[in-house]
């Protein structure tokens, strides 16, 4: 997958060499490191792996990571503290590097670039996970950054009134000006509309590059012998599983022999497990916190359905991992659920989250309607690849390393003879 149409032309013009050259029309990975010169690269993200509220974006960082680092780019990642865990760790062939609090992390970040410590680096990926680190202020290497989502109404979902207003502003009146000639890329068109029109940067320098789906996530076994919906996700406001909760009870009042498991860790946890108490649900509707991978696999092989009523998603993961077996999904019609899901071949798409049990309860019911939309979700998933990913980010920074490069090159003379 080739992330911009001009990548030979930036190729050429960073390391000199022609493509035509070598043996395969495209270039591996390990290729455009060779070629590009881009060996040292820099992430900063909010959290890794390890903390506890990670995430979808954690897991984008880290499959991109691993995929850099075995194709022999040095990769080290900054990110706040996790708890519970050193200042430093080697994961997946990349350097962790774990400094400041929750939100020190920001400034922290930046001053140390300001004042140049840990670089020089050949390139810089940038997460802006709702406060950026404003790379554009102090960074000094060609350097893009990733844009999941735009957060919008989550700040108010988490924080107080005057910490939510904050967030706004930052993220909708300070920042934007500062990243308008930046390189930004986004997992999904919808989310890609979305930065357009709600942060207004400019719609030339916004880059779409989707998520992969890691090989594991493949059909194998049995169906649950009776109907079993799973929802995966973080217990947290932006998610809605409040609102879930209570579409899984109504879809159950039809199907009385369903099962229901959502898979996840947060601080809303309390709460949900409470409502579920209140409603009876117990029996049937089980919270089991975070599961190992195998276990998460064997999960999305039962199942009959994914589900999810999330107020905002820059794709929706958890989706396209239930799709590569076979599952499909019942999901709210948001930015990147959109692009996660084709509407009526890999799953369906409800416009009020409210309406989540009565669809879920059509596709329990519907043999023939399960069986297309599970092929529907395979052929959907099959198109999706972290390899495809990883080498389309890494084009982003050949194509920024490029153009700087043809931007500091002295324009030609307007007078014949002179030297050049």
């Amino acid at each position: 997958m080739s992330a911009f149409p001009q990548e030979e032309a930036a190729l050429a013009a960073l390391s000199g060499i022609d493509l035509t050259a070598l043996s395969a029309p495209t270039p591996t990975l390990a290729e455009l490191v060779e070629l590009s010169g881009l060996r040292r690269i820099h992430m900063l993200a909010w959290r890794d792996l390890d903390d506890p509220e990670s995430g979808g974006s954690e897991l984008h960082a880290d499959k991109v990571a691993e995929r850099w680092a075995a194709a022999g780019v040095d990769v080290s990642l900054r990110t706040a503290l996790a708890p519970g865990h050193p200042e430093t760790a080697r994961r997946h062939g990349y350097q962790v590097v774990r400094k400041a609090g929750r939100y020190s992390v920001f400034p922290r970040t930046a001053m140390s670039g300001a004042f140049g410590r840990g670089g020089p680096w050949d390139g810089l990926v940038e997460i802006w996970n709702g406060m950026p680190f404003f790379s554009p202020l102090w960074a000094r290497c060609p350097r893009v950054v990733f844009l999941h989502h735009v957060h919008a109404e989550m700040w108010r979902m988490v924080l107080s009134p005057k910490l939510a207003q904050v967030g706004e502003t930052i993220e909708f009146k300070m920042a934007p000006p500062m990243y308008r000639r930046t390189r930004i890329l986004t997992l999904s068109q919808s989310s890609r509309d979305e930065i357009i029109e709600l942060l207004g940067l400019p719609a030339g320098n916004i880059s779409v590059i989707p998520p992969g789906i890691d090989p594991s996530f493949s059909p194998a076994g049995e169906r649950s012998p009776h109907p079993l919906v799973l929802a995966v996700g973080r217990l947290v406001p932006v998610k809605r599983f409040d609102v879930l909760i209570d579409a899984l009870i109504r879809a159950h009042d039809e199907h009385p022999a369903m099962e229901a498991v959502i898979v996840g860790e947060g601080y809303e946890r309390p709460a949900l497990e409470a409502r579920v108490a209140a409603a009876g649900a117990g029996r049937w509707l089980r919270l089991v916190g975070r599961v190992d991978d195998a276990e998460l696999l064997d999960l999305y092989r039962r199942a009959w359905v994914l589900t999810s009523a999330s107020a905002r998603e820059g794709w929706g993961m958890t989706i396209t991992e239930a799709a590569a077996c076979g599952t499909p999904a019942v999901a709210t019609r948001i930015a990147g659920h959109t692009d996660a899901v084709v509407d009526g071949a890999s799953g369906l798409l409800v416009e009020d989250p409210h309406d989540l049990g009565k669809t879920l309860a059509s596709v329990l019911t519907d043999t023939e309607l399960r069986t297309r939309l599970s092929t529907g979700a395979l052929a959907h998933a099959a198109t999706f690849t972290w390899e495809q990913t990883a080498r389309a980010t890494y084009l982003a920074l050949v194509n920024e390393a490029a153009r700087r490069k043809l931007l500091r090159r002295p324009a030609p003379s307007s007078h014949p003879g002179t030297p050049q």
